[in-house]
């Protein structure tokens, strides 16, 4: 599906990766439940606070929709009675015992108002797993538009992010993050885990960088 890893100047690289027609923007777990004020992570949300994650992010969709790229929110939702949800490691019973229901039209499963959604923008919740793209259908949704190239920003560096850049690799996605529109607990965890792995499966880049690239578009 994606075109071979692109050749030419850093700059030339990043606007091929990231052109309109063939990229989507992946907003992960940006909602009021996770890295607003009254997250249930507090840590995480305070770790966002710190590096202006959310400013970061905001910049980052503001430029998306200015031309034309889909912009995702993937949302961590529960239905229910806990149909379905995960029980099978660490994370789903210490998410259980903060008391983060992340119930379906609760505002903690809500986007971060900063954030969005915008008209056109697209919400698109899981209700299973760490990664939109095993946990909900867009993978194939992104098949049926085009899109080859995912641009991830959101949180966080400790497991989702790296769930949902390992999986649209092994899809066959380019993958670009934006380095200071993700954050990881401890912060210093963070920057350790883009600089020596992830960099080694996608496009590290920061929201500057990107921007250049689409100002050009």
């Amino acid at each position: 599906m994606s075109a071979p890893y692109p050749v030419g100047t850093k700059a030339d690289r990043l606007a091929h990766l990231v052109a309109p027609d063939h990229c989507a923007l992946l907003i992960q777990e940006m909602q009021r439940g996770v890295v607003g004020p009254d997250s249930g992570l507090p840590e995480l949300a305070a770790a966002g606070a710190q590096v202006g994650l959310i400013e970061h992010v905001a910049d980052v969709a503001r430029e998306a929709r200015r031309i034309g790229v889909p912009v995702v929110h993937c949302t961590a939702e529960n239905l229910p009675d806990g149909f379905g949800e995960n029980h099978n490691a660490r994370l789903f019973a210490v998410a259980r015992r903060s008391g983060m229901k992340n119930v379906p039209g609760s505002d903690a499963v809500l986007p971060v108002p900063e954030v969005g959604p915008e008209a056109g923008d697209l919400v698109l919740p899981r209700y299973h797993g760490l990664s939109p793209l095993s946990g909900s259908s867009l993978d194939q949704l992104m098949r049926n538009s085009g899109v080859s190239t995912v641009v991830v920003v959101g949180v966080s560096l400790n497991i989702a992010i790296p769930s949902l850049v390992f999986d649209a690799v092994n899809l066959s996605y380019q993958v670009v993050i934006v380095s200071d529109a993700v954050v990881g607990l401890p912060v210093e965890y963070g920057a350790q885990m883009l600089a020596h792995s992830l960099s080694l499966v996608a496009t590290i880049v920061t929201s500057d960088d990107l921007s250049q690239a689409w100002a050009a578009a």
